[in-house]
């Protein structure tokens, strides 16, 4: 008898070890990243934002379940924020050209796939570049798997196509396919679902630069005369962008609904964000007024996009954040929330968010920057730094564009308050300390 009690005891004391193990590894291992980036999608056309025009129930069913930031700036253009937000550095320091990503650069999915996560990226990479960009550059840009995203499904790596209905795309480890009839966001759904799927087991970071809701403004799957359309007619219509707007909110409730039917809801932080403002051909009503989007244009409607966090058990639902944040923030925040330290080399131009995001005291930033050259185009190269309500150009101009978002009335020093000659100095020594890094 006494053989056998002191079995039981032993028995109990195993299980009770591997519990407490098995509690230790689950509270220890790191989470799974998931960030989604809209193109062309500034923060007025959101509902969670105060957007009146467009149905979001899911991306303001994210934003009340986690934390909405009000003054998250991005770049006015496409190519410069997405080498800003993967590289977490300012342009002046990397920036080769637009279309390109330098191949030298380190991106978050290098960092995070040398540090053990499995990596996959769909949706629009535009980073190698094609022959002209090429050329203009005097060098090429750069491939999924170098930039660290072993698994994709990508429009334009180096072929074009359509990326909406019957979409060529390129795939990892297949090759490039056009896909008739079919609609291209779908297919990256498709696949990001196949992925999770297969690495619920593993740590995995998820990047997804959307192609919605870019032009050219055509109809979606959910568009009455969608069936009925053929791509090959070029149409570029505004109409289509509340379906397209509508569409683009339907496929972040896919993933959602993935994390969530795979039970990994608790293990997984979804970060949503739009690249710039809104295309300059969409007027959207926003908190009673009209808001024509600036995107390419360093003004408020440029570069104020939204930016929402998902994490259930870790980020208090119905937050909203009033803290700046910029691009460069990103990368320090996912490897925070990886557990994976900074490399050495590395310029520490982004400050982590991520301590916000757990409701912890953390140093938050005074002012952002920008320097913006998207180099080439019609657009005007201009440098600036700017808190909540006011804009500091490098040529000396000074706005306060809470009240002037057009930025149509520059302030003479002669009529600045004493608040505002305070603030216009503390961003001439930002601009001074930039520049002489540059």
């Amino acid at each position: 008898m006494k053989i056998i009690y002191t079995i039981l005891l032993f028995t109990g004391f195993l299980l009770l070890i591997g519990c407490a193990t098995t509690r230790e590894t689950k509270a220890e291992r790191p989470p799974n990243i998931i960030l989604i980036m809209a193109d062309d999608l500034g923060m007025e056309t959101v509902g969670s934002y105060g957007g009146e025009d467009y149905a979001t129930p899911r991306l303001d069913q994210l934003a009340a379940g986690g934390m909405q930031f009000q003054h998250c700036y991005a770049n006015p253009l496409c190519t410069p924020s997405r080498i800003k937000i993967m590289t977490g550095k300012y342009n002046f320091r990397n920036y080769i050209g637009f279309g390109l990503l330098d191949p030298k650069e380190q991106t978050f999915g290098n960092i995070l796939r040398d540090a053990g996560y499995t990596t996959c990226i769909v949706g629009k990479w535009q980073l190698y570049g094609n022959a002209r960009q090429r050329e203009l550059a005097g060098r090429g840009g750069t491939l999924p798997t170098d930039a660290g995203f072993d698994n994709y499904k990508l429009w334009q790596v180096k072929d074009r196509g359509f990326r909406y209905k019957t979409p060529t795309l390129e795939t990892s480890g297949t090759g490039l396919e056009t896909y008739e009839e079919a609609y291209g966001p779908d297919k990256f759904v498709d696949y990001l679902d196949d992925f999770i799927t297969q690495n619920r087991d593993t740590n995995f970071f998820v990047y997804y630069p959307m192609c919605l809701v870019h032009d050219p403004f055509l109809p979606s799957p959910d568009s009455p005369d969608y069936t009925a359309y053929d791509p090959e007619t070029r149409t570029n219509d505004t109409t289509y962008f509340r379906d397209m707007m509508a569409y683009m909110d339907h496929e972040v409730g896919r993933i959602v609904d993935r994390v969530e039917e795979l039970g990994l809801t608790e293990n997984t932080l979804i970060i949503f964000t739009g690249d710039n403002g809104t295309d300059r051909k969409v007027v959207s009503r926003w908190n009673g007024q009209r808001v024509p989007g600036r995107k390419g244009y360093t003004e408020e409607w440029g570069t104020h996009v939204p930016l929402i966090a998902h994490w259930p058990g870790r980020i208090a639902a119905g937050q909203k954040n009033d803290n700046l944040i910029e691009f460069t923030d990103f990368l320090p925040t996912l490897l925070d929330a990886a557990g994976v330290p900074m490399p050495a080399d590395h310029p520490r131009d982004g400050l982590s968010f991520y301590p916000q995001l757990l409701g912890e005291d953390a140093p938050v930033r005074e002012y952002t920057y920008c320097s913006y050259d998207p180099r080439w185009g019609n657009f005007t190269a201009r440098t600036y730094v700017q808190n909540k309500a006011w804009k500091l150009y490098e040529d000396g101009t000074f706005y306060h564009f809470a009240e002037d978002p057009r930025e149509e009335n520059p302030i003479p020093d002669e009529r600045l308050t004493a608040e505002e000659k305070a603030i216009k100095v503390q961003f001439e020594k930002v601009l001074a300390e930039m520049r002489e890094g540059r």
